[in-house]
């Protein structure tokens, strides 16, 4: 729909940023650190970008006071980040590592000094390793009672201060590439696992979110998806089919368990005659309709178009992490769908689509389904950015990215979604995961590059002058 005039934001819109503790911290192993997971995955060859890990990355944990200057000067509202749970608890549970904790007390206290609303994201795949060896991770019920411990802590030490909570971030991403394609910890393909983990996964998001009301907690918590909208690549009642058994799959097969307590008939159906779906015991049912969130968090960067996809069709394919456009492999699920490409939208160097309207589709979606509030916890371009000999970076392409995506949010709006803020990701460069240091996403570009050489002093970029403005109109200037 086409509007003579747009709503306004409202007054209290959260205008944020974000980022996670492995891609910006840094000090791996310092002030009682344990290792976790991605802490060992990355010394696996050939698992990132010209092997890059979090070692360093950008040295958030010794620069946090700087960054956050950075944030004021910008005029953010909101600053979303993660906690390491290895620095709260080395080995997963056991004595609080007091170190660890008062650097994220220190952190929430310098932002709420300079005005800025700290979002916490509980877990953001940094599951610690000693869980992983001992009872392997995300398969066993064990880590329910270790998650509800650790988010306690956090609950208990920040109450009053921190009013919105990200539970798990990208579930649907760390279960899927972690257990589908082995390119996220712990590196199997067994889609039985898979299943059974993501199961618990439910289970242990579910229970923290209960213990926070029951704890009484000031403020809103609840899940991050990333949200890939799944549509047809034309009007062949075959391909429309396949969008809807991909978008039941793949996006409600996780937002209807948050929302709902409850998994969509075709998606557990489908599970059922793959013979992989999970083991569901007495009282789970129960206990996830006992989880409902206060909002629903969405990571979006790209639709999905789709055509027919035969038993005999093409399987999974490999991922573009090597920012060489055109290189992602033909991927699909066979007898259900095959993702092509979607003629009538450009895409980025990582194959990614560049589709802001799907945003304002993806709201409507989950407005619609669930009529929750929802919050943005990630949107942005990841890109090859250049600094000039005076350093300047001039990412006018990012800048016409956000621009067209804070538009089709407010358009959303205007439909009647309830948006609480919009976190772009991420605030400053940063590790990315799999595809290392040469894919930048931040408005402070940092001086690193891809093989992790660099002074780490921070730059501001043109799109850091461009939010600026954005925040200080309240979104009236994009």
């Amino acid at each position: 729909m086409e509007y003579k005039q747009l709503k306004a934001f409202p007054k209290d819109f959260l205008w944020g940023s974000a980022s996670a503790a492995y891609q910006v911290e840094g000090a791996w192993n310092e002030d009682g650190k344990g290792p976790s997971v991605w802490d060992e995955f990355v010394k696996i060859p050939g698992k990132t970008f010209k092997g890059t890990n979090g070692e360093l990355a950008v040295d958030h944990y010794h620069r946090y006071k700087e960054d956050i200057a950075l944030m004021k000067e910008q005029g953010l509202k909101a600053y979303r980040f993660s906690i390491a749970w290895t620095r709260i608890f080395p080995n997963g549970r056991g004595e609080i590592n007091q170190a660890g904790l008062d650097f994220y007390i220190n952190l929430v206290d310098e932002l709420i000094a300079n005005g800025i609303e700290p979002l916490v994201t509980l877990y953001h795949w940094d599951l610690p390793q000693a869980l992983q060896d001992e009872y392997m991770g995300w398969e066993s019920r064990q880590v329910i009672d270790d998650f509800v411990n650790y988010a306690t802590v956090l609950f208990e030490t920040f109450r009053g201060k921190v009013k919105y909570w990200i539970s798990l971030n990208e579930q649907n991403i760390f279960i899927q590439l972690g257990y589908l394609m082995a390119v996220h910890p712990p590196a199997v393909v067994d889609p039985k696992r898979m299943y059974e983990a993501n199961h618990i996964a439910n289970l242990a998001n579910a229970s923290v979110i209960k213990k926070f009301h029951e704890m009484d907690m000031p403020g809103q918590i609840g899940p991050s998806f990333a949200y890939t909208p799944n549509y047809s690549f034309d009007s062949n009642p075959l391909n429309v089919l396949a969008a809807e058994d991909t978008e039941d799959i793949m996006a409600n097969f996780w937002l209807d368990v948050y929302a709902w307590g409850e998994y969509p008939i075709f998606a557990m159906n489908y599970l059922k005659e793959q013979g992989v779906a999970p083991t569901i015991e007495p009282g789970d049912m129960a206990l996830l309709k006992e989880g409902k969130p206060d909002f629903l968090g969405v990571n979006y960067y790209q639709t999905a178009t789709h055509v027919f996809n035969p038993l005999n069709g093409v399987g999974m394919g490999k991922m573009n992490t090597s920012g060489k456009k055109g290189s992602s492999e033909e991927t699909g699920m066979p007898g259900v769908s095959k993702k092509v490409a979607n003629p009538f939208i450009d895409r980025t160097n990582w194959d990614w689509e560049i589709d802001p309207q799907g945003l304002r589709i993806a709201l409507r979606r989950m407005t619609s389904r669930y009529r929750m509030p929802i919050l943005i916890t990630e949107n942005g371009l990841g890109e090859y950015d250049k600094i000039t000999e005076t350093n300047e970076i001039h990412d006018d392409y990012r800048i016409n990215y956000l621009s067209s995506h804070v538009k089709a949010i407010q358009e959303a709006i205007t439909d009647g979604v309830t948006v609480l803020g919009y976190c772009t990701w991420s605030y400053t460069d940063l590790l990315s995961w799999l595809n290392g240091y040469q894919k930048r996403y931040g408005f402070v570009y940092v001086d690193q590059d891809e093989t992790q050489n660099g002074s780490l002093t921070r730059y501001k970029k043109d799109s850091y002058y461009w939010y600026q403005n954005v925040i200080a109109t309240n979104g009236e200037e994009l």
